[in-house]
């Protein structure tokens, strides 16, 4: 089934996919050049691919990686423990593929942290493989990423932390409308150092 919706004067087309998961159903958004996915663990030797190929590049930015990430029974639990979390509402993960090409990884969405009552926040992180930089696929990813979720799970605030010395993500997220709002000292240990972060803030209004 696909639903369209006019935002801007763009049609957008999201599309849900049914796949053989017990009776939940796991969706797929469209962009121009993209799918963005909700997956399950038959993609985790695609994941264990898209993160073995990038590790030293992600390795700058993202946390520490615990003991066995990097084998596929680890990215099978994890994906499983993704799927539980995306239905009780506490995260929302959306990998992203090329139209036409649902065999290779190129990155991934998330919206962690939701809490909902008097907040309805959520902290965003994103990733892209490094092959695939300076082509306009992480803005355009991340504006129907963001469109889903202001508009579909209703969510108000979206926090991005963002490295002072990460120039290309302040670009992207200067360039999707997010203000300023401050730093957060050592807030995040990232490959073994406790790093400050930019407080980058987009609301739903």
């Amino acid at each position: 089934m696909c639903v369209e919706n006019i935002l801007k004067d763009r049609v957008l087309v999201f599309c849900y996919a049914s796949m053989k998961n017990g009776d939940t159903m796991m969706k797929i958004y469209e962009t121009d050049r993209l799918h963005l996915r909700e997956i399950d663990e038959s993609y985790a030797e695609k994941v264990l691919q898209y993160y073995d190929k990038n590790r030293e590049f992600l390795k700058a930015w993202e946390e520490y990686r615990p003991e066995g990430f990097f084998t596929l029974d680890y990215q099978k639990k994890k994906l499983q423990k993704d799927r539980k979390e995306f239905a009780e509402g506490k995260i929302i993960r959306l990998w992203i593929f090329k139209k036409g090409d649902d065999t290779k990884i190129i990155g991934c969405i998330s919206f962690n942290l939701i809490v909902r009552g008097i907040y309805q926040s959520c902290v965003l992180g994103y990733k892209l493989d490094k092959e695939e930089l300076n082509k306009g696929y992480t803005t355009e990813a991340l504006r129907k990423a963001i469109q889903v979720t202001f508009e579909e799970f209703h969510l108000h605030r979206i926090e991005a932390p963002v490295m002072p010395r990460n120039l290309a993500s302040i670009q992207v997220v200067t360039k999707i409308g997010f203000q300023y709002e401050g730093v957060s000292r050592k807030m995040l240990m990232v490959n073994g150092i406790w790093e400050d972060h930019m407080r980058w803030v987009l609301l739903n209004e």
